[in-house]
C-alpha cells in the first residue's frame, strides 16, 4: 500500500512535524466481508487507518486529498465519516483556558466546585490533572489524588480516590479508566463529568442517592491512563491510538496498551505481534510501564476490599462490552448478570437523549481483542462486573474520534444517568 509515513500514526522517533489532516475525507467502508479484497484495491491509494484490523464495524480510513478521487472511483459501499478531517480537528481543538472558568481562582484556594464550563472544551493534560486537584481540594474530608505510576516518558498517570463516611479502602472498589487510546479525548472527559456529579452531589445538592452510593463504595478513577499518548494528539497527530514507547530494534512507535494486559495476551486473532500495527501488544505480556502501573494498582485495590465494578471508557460505536474479547466461545461465569444490568445501563442511557448504546459480550459484539482490560481484571483481580463502554457517535454516524465539544456534556448527561441507575441496581 502507498501510505504517506506521517499520516499513518506510526511516526519515528525522531519525526517533528506536526501531522496534517487538511482535506482528509473519512470513509467508513462497509465491504469489510471482504477485508483482503479491500486491502488489494486500496493499493494505490494514500490514506490513514482509522480502524483496528479486526473491527466487524467497517474499515475506516482517511484518505489524502489527491487519493479522494482515486479512491470514489473504485465503487466500493462507503459511508462519509469526515468531509474534511483537517477541518474538524481545527473546530475540536480550540481549547479554552481552565482557570478562567474557576470561582474566586480555583477549588484549591476558594473550596469551590470547578465551574460546570470546563466541559465547553477539550483541555490539555495539565488542566485535567489540575481538574483532578480542584475536585479532591472541594471534598477535602472524602478523597484524594494518586498517582498510579509513570509513563514511558515519566508522566503522572493521575487518579483521584472518592470515599464516603467511613473512610478510605473500606468499601469495595468502582474503577474508571478512560483515554486509554490516546486519540478517543470524549472519554476523559466523560469520566470527569461522572467525577464532577458524584462530587456535586455528595456535598452541593444533598443527593442522597449519591451520598449512598459513595458511603458504599470506593472510587479510583483515572481519566487519562495513557498520557504519553494523549500529548502527543494535542501536540504532534490528533489520530495517535498508542502509547509512545521506543523499542529496540523496531522503526515504528507505540504499544496498544488495551491489548497489553497480562492475561491471554497472544490468543491468535486478538492482537498483533507486529509493531506497526494499532493492534501491537508488544513484546511481551504487561511489558508496558502503563499497563504494569494499572496493574499494580488495580491488584492493591482488589486486595483491600475487592472490586465492585470496573469500566474502560473508550469511543466509539456506543456499546457495552462485558467479558470475553478474547475468546468467542467462553464466558464469564456471570454473564446472565452482566447482561442483565448492561441491558439496564442502556435503557437509562437511551432515556436522556435517545441515543441508542447496544450490548453483549466483546467478541461476540464488536471483535476479539486479547490482552484487554476487563478480561483481565474480571479474571485477574476477580471484579464482579468488568466493562469496555464505548462512547459517542455511532458506528454509522459522523465525527468517529474527533466528536465536536458540544458533545460532551450530552455524553456526561447520559452516562451519569446510566452509572446512577446502575448504583441503585447492583
Amino acid at each position: 500500500m502507498r501510505f504517506l509515513t506521517a499520516a499513518l500514526g506510526f511516526a519515528l522517533p525522531f519525526a517533528a512535524a506536526k501531522v496534517s489532516y487538511d482535506g482528509y475525507k473519512a470513509f467508513r467502508i462497509d465491504d469489510q466481508l471482504d477485508y483482503a479484497g479491500v486491502q488489494k484495491a486500496l493499493s494505490d491509494i494514500s490514506f490513514k487507518s482509522l480502524s483496528v484490523e479486526n473491527t466487524r464495524k467497517g474499515i475506516e480510513i482517511a484518505v489524502a486529498p489527491e487519493s479522494i478521487k482515486a479512491f470514489e472511483a473504485l465503487g466500493l459501499k462507503t459511508h462519509v465519516v469526515h468531509e474534511d478531517l483537517g477541518a474538524d480537528i481545527a473546530l475540536e481543538g480550540q481549547f479554552k483556558p481552565y482557570r478562567a472558568s474557576i470561582k474566586a481562582f480555583g477549588a484549591n484556594s476558594s473550596g469551590e466546585l470547578p465551574d460546570i464550563s470546563y466541559f465547553n472544551s477539550y483541555h490539555e493534560l495539565a488542566d485535567h490533572h489540575q481538574f483532578l486537584d480542584d475536585i479532591s481540594a472541594y471534598l477535602p474530608d472524602n478523597s484524594e489524588t494518586f498517582v498510579a505510576g509513570k509513563s514511558v516518558e515519566g508522566r503522572d498517570i493521575k487518579g483521584i480516590h472518592l470515599y464516603g463516611k467511613e473512610g478510605a479502602g473500606k468499601k469495595p472498589a468502582i474503577i474508571w479508566h478512560g483515554n486509554v487510546h490516546a486519540r478517543e479525548w470524549i472519554t476523559g472527559v466523560t469520566v470527569e463529568y461522572l467525577l464532577y456529579k458524584i462530587a456535586e452531589g455528595y456535598k452541593k445538592t444533598g443527593d442522597e442517592s449519591t451520598a449512598t452510593t459513595l458511603d458504599n463504595y470506593d472510587f479510583y478513577i483515572i481519566p487519562v491512563v495513557n498520557p504519553d499518548g494523549f500529548v502527543y494528539t494535542t501536540a504532534e497527530d490528533r489520530m495517535w491510538r498508542k502509547n509512545r514507547q521506543v523499542r529496540q530494534g523496531k522503526t515504528c512507535v507505540g504499544t496498544d496498551m488495551n491489548r497489553n494486559w497480562p492475561n491471554q495476551w497472544d490468543i491468535p486473532g486478538g492482537s498483533s505481534p507486529e509493531a506497526c500495527s494499532e493492534t501491537y501488544r508488544g513484546e511481551a505480556a504487561g511489558d508496558t510501564p502503563e499497563i504494569a502501573a494499572l496493574t499494580n494498582h488495580t491488584l492493591k485495590v482488589a486486595d483491600a476490599a475487592g472490586i465492585k465494578w470496573y469500566v474502560d471508557w473508550h469511543s466509539y460505536s456506543q456499546l457495552i462490552l462485558t467479558p470475553y474479547g478474547y475468546d468467542c466461545n467462553t464466558d464469564p461465569a456471570n454473564l446472565d448478570r452482566q447482561l442483565e444490568l448492561a441491558g439496564g445501563l442502556a435503557k437509562a442511557i437511551k432515556s436522556v437523549h435517545g441515543v441508542e448504546f447496544v450490548y453483549g459480550p466483546t467478541c461476540k459484539t464488536i471483535y476479539q481483542a486479547a490482552g484487554g482490560s476487563m478480561d483481565w481484571v474480571y479474571d485477574i483481580a476477580e471484579a464482579e462486573l468488568a466493562w469496555g463502554i464505548e462512547l459517542r457517535p455511532g458506528s454509522d454516524d459522523s465525527n468517529g474520534f474527533v466528536l465536536p465539544p458540544d458533545q460532551i456534556v450530552p455524553s456526561g448527561e447520559e452516562q451519569w444517568a446510566g452509572a446512577k441507575w446502575v448504583f441503585a441496581n447492583f
